[in-house]
């Protein structure tokens, strides 16, 4: 049995450890997942999650259904939009980037977009979809939460 000061040295040494590795720290940062009904999605910005203000940046969505099966770009009516942040209520979105069926990593033909954001600070990124004709899944928005950088000089 733990006792309050052994759990306490416990955590320190496991946070320090995580900390030092990098290993759990960046994976937690890495990717953000968002779900809406029976769609999931995952989003990555280019390069490495650490999008800068007036850089291209590709953004790739993993979407799946419930169970895993993917999504691609071909069976769903897909449209993104960027907001800056604080959203206000019907708000028009800054950027409406064309999507494009992209491969990343293990994924095949998802949604990608090439996004430049104006300047540093805080946007949503805003992925709404309905199936296409021979698709099965239920409409979905998710909203991704994203932090851009100043540009590197």
């Amino acid at each position: 049995m733990f006792q309050p000061k052994n759990l306490s040295n416990y955590i320190q040494w496991l946070l320090l450890s995580v900390l030092a590795t990098g290993a759990i720290a960046t994976e937690a940062i890495a990717h953000k997942v968002e779900i809406s009904g029976d769609v999931g999605g995952t989003i990555h910005l280019e390069p490495n999650d650490n999008p800068q203000a007036g850089k291209a940046t590709l953004a790739w969505i993993a979407l799946t259904r419930k169970g895993g099966q993917t999504i691609p770009l071909q069976q769903c009516n897909c449209q993104l939009a960027v907001y800056a942040e604080p959203r206000q209520k019907n708000a028009a979105p800054l950027l409406q980037p064309s999507l494009k069926a992209v491969t990343a990593e293990k994924y095949q033909g998802i949604p990608g977009a090439e996004i430049i954001f104006p300047k540093p600070g805080a946007y949503q990124v805003e992925l709404k979809g309905t199936p296409k004709a021979g698709a099965n899944f239920k409409p979905f928005q998710l909203n991704f939460d994203v932090t851009v950088a100043a540009t590197a000089r």
